[in-house]
C-alpha cells in the first residue's frame, strides 16, 4: 500500500441520502419483527405499549441531538470513539474501540450473518453446513463491496434500505387493511385500561431502546458527508424521524390487524399478519424481508465499524496499519480487512459453540451502554473545556442530554442485572480485561521505543 495513504484524511464523498440509508439500515434490523410482540406481552395494554415506543423515539432523538452537537464540533471518522478521546483521553477511548472492534461490531456482523444464512438456506441450501457457508459468504462479499469504495457501498445500502422499508410498509398495509378487508374483528380494550408495574414498563423500554439502537453510529460518517457542517444535523434528525414513524406505524398495524392479545402471544407476529393478508406467499415474503434487514444491517455496521479501527490506528502507533486511508475510494482498507477477519473468526466460533457465542455478544451490552453513558457525560465535559463557537447546540440544554444519560445509565444497570441473572456477566469483564492487557502492551511498546 502506498506510503502516502498513511495520514490521508477521509474525503466528503458520501451523499446525505446515502448517509440516511446507512443510519436507517443500521437501526432497522431484524429486531422490529420480534420486539412488538414482547412489548405487547409486557405491557398488556395498547396505550402503554404505544407510549413506550413514543418514549423510545424521544430518548433516541435526545441522544441523536447530543451526537449532532458533538459531530458538528468534532467531525471525525472515529465518531463517538473520538468524542471519548477528547473528553477522557486515549486510554478510555481505546477500551471502547477495543470492545467495538473485538465483539460489539464484529459480533453483530457475525450474528446477523447467521440470521441471513438461516433464511437463505431455506431458499438455496448449500449442503449440511449451509447456514455457515452463507454466513461466511456474505461477510466476504460485503467486505469486498466496501473495499471498492464508500460510494459503491452507499449505493448498495440505499437499495437495501428501500427494500427493507418496503417490507415494513407491507406489514403496515396488511395491518390497516389498505388493500384488503380488515383482518381482525377483535376489539382491543380501551387505552390505558390497565397499568403495568413500573419494573415491567422499564423492562419494556429496554427492548424498545434496543430496537432503536444503532443511531449513534451516525457520528462515524460526519467527516465524509457532503454539504455544510449542519448537514449531519439534518441527516441525524431525519433518520430518527423516519425510523420512529415506521416503528409506530408497524406497531399500530400489528395491534390493529391481530389484536393486542394475539400479538402478545405470537412468536412470529409479522408472519402471522402477512399470512392473513396475502396467504402463504405473505409468510414467505417475510423471510425475504428479514434476510434483507439482516443484510442491510451487516453492510451498515461494516461501514461504521471499520472507521473505529481507522481512528484507533491514527491514535496508536502499534496499530498504525489500520490508519491507512485510500482517498480515491474513501475507504480504510486495512481496517476493513481486520474487521472482516475478526467477524469470520466469530462466525467460526459461533458455529462450534452457538450458545457461548450468543452470550458473548449479548452480554457486551453492559459495556456498550456504559460507554454510551460516558459519551453523554462528555457533552457536559467538553462544554466546560472547549469554549469554541458551536455550529449546533443541543436544544433545551441541560435537560436533553440529562434524559439521554439517565436512559443510558438505566440500560447499563439493566444489562448488568440481566447478565448477572444468567451467570454470564463475567464475559463482559473478560472482554474488557483483554482490552486492558492490549492497552498495557501498546503503552509498554511505546515506552521501550
Amino acid at each position: 500500500m502506498p506510503a502516502n495513504y498513511l495520514g490521508a484524511s477521509p474525503q466528503r464523498l458520501l451523499s446525505p441520502l446515502g448517509a440516511v440509508a446507512i443510519i436507517v439500515g443500521i437501526v432497522i434490523g431484524a429486531g422490529i419483527f420480534k420486539t412488538p410482540s414482547i412489548v405487547a406481552d409486557i405491557t398488556g395494554d395498547v396505550g402503554w405499549a404505544l407510549t413506550l415506543w413514543v418514549g423510545g423515539a424521544i430518548i433516541s432523538l435526545a441522544g441523536a441531538l447530543c451526537y449532532a452537537e458533538l459531530a458538528t464540533l468534532y467531525p471525525h471518522a472515529g465518531g463517538d470513539y473520538h468524542f471519548l478521546t477528547k473528553a477522557y483521553g486515549k486510554n478510555i477511548s481505546f477500551l471502547y474501540g477495543w470492545a467495538k472492534a473485538m465483539v460489539i461490531n464484529t459480533g453483530s456482523i457475525a450474528l446477523l450473518a447467521f440470521v441471513f444464512g438461516d433464511y437463505m438456506t431455506k431458499v438455496i441450501p448449500l449442503g449440511s453446513q449451509s447456514v455457515i457457508y452463507w454466513a461466511v459468504l456474505i461477510v466476504v462479499v460485503l467486505t469486498i463491496v466496501n473495499l471498492i469504495g464508500i460510494q459503491a457501498s452507499a449505493r448498495i445500502q440505499t437499495a437495501l434500505t428501500v427494500l427493507e422499508v418496503s417490507g415494513l410498509v407491507a406489514i403496515i398495509v396488511a395491518g390497516f387493511g389498505l388493500f384488503t378487508a380488515p383482518l381482525s374483528t377483535v376489539i382491543n380494550p380501551p387505552l390505558f385500561s390497565s397499568t403495568p408495574q413500573l419494573g415491567m414498563l422499564g423492562l419494556g423500554m429496554v427492548f424498545v431502546l434496543l430496537t432503536f439502537g444503532g443511531w449513534n453510529e451516525s457520528a462515524y460518517i460526519s467527516a465524509e458527508l457532503k454539504g455544510t457542517p449542519q448537514t449531519i444535523v439534518r441527516v441525524i434528525v431525519l433518520s430518527i424521524l423516519i425510523i420512529s414513524i415506521i416503528y409506530l406505524l408497524v406497531n399500530m398495524a400489528l395491534i390493529n390487524g391481530l389484536g393486542l392479545k394475539q400479538l402478545a402471544n405470537s412468536k412470529a407476529a409479522s408472519a402471522d399478519l402477512l399470512g392473513l393478508a396475502f396467504g402463504p406467499l405473505g409468510e414467505k415474503l417475510l423471510g425475504l424481508f428479514v434476510a434483507i434487514a439482516a443484510l442491510t444491517s451487516i453492510n451498515a455496521t461494516m461501514i461504521v465499524g471499520a472507521r473505529t479501527n481507522f481512528a484507533m490506528g491514527e491514535d496508536w502507533h502499534g496499530l498504525r496499519k489500520m490508519a491507512h486511508w485510500e482517498p480515491s475510494r474513501g475507504t480504510p482498507n486495512f481496517a476493513y480487512l481486520v474487521q472482516g477477519f475478526i467477524s469470520l473468526a466469530l462466525v467460526g466460533f459461533g458455529a462450534l459453540q452457538s450458545d457461548g457465542f450468543e452470550a458473548m455478544v449479548e452480554f457486551t451490552a453492559p459495556v456498550f451502554w456504559s460507554f454510551l453513558f460516558l459519551v453523554g457525560i462528555s457533552l457536559f465535559i467538553l462544554r466546560a473545556k472547549d469554549h469554541q463557537t458551536r455550529i449546533f447546540s443541543v436544544p433545551l440544554y441541560p435537560i436533553t442530554p440529562l434524559i439521554f444519560c439517565i436512559a443510558c445509565a438505566y440500560l447499563a444497570y439493566s444489562s448488568f442485572s440481566y447478565a448477572h441473572s444468567k451467570g454470564a456477566v463475567m464475559i463482559s469483564l473478560y472482554v474488557m480485561l483483554a482490552g486492558l492487557l492490549a492497552l498495557l502492551a501498546l503503552r509498554l511498546k511505546k515506552f521501550l521505543k
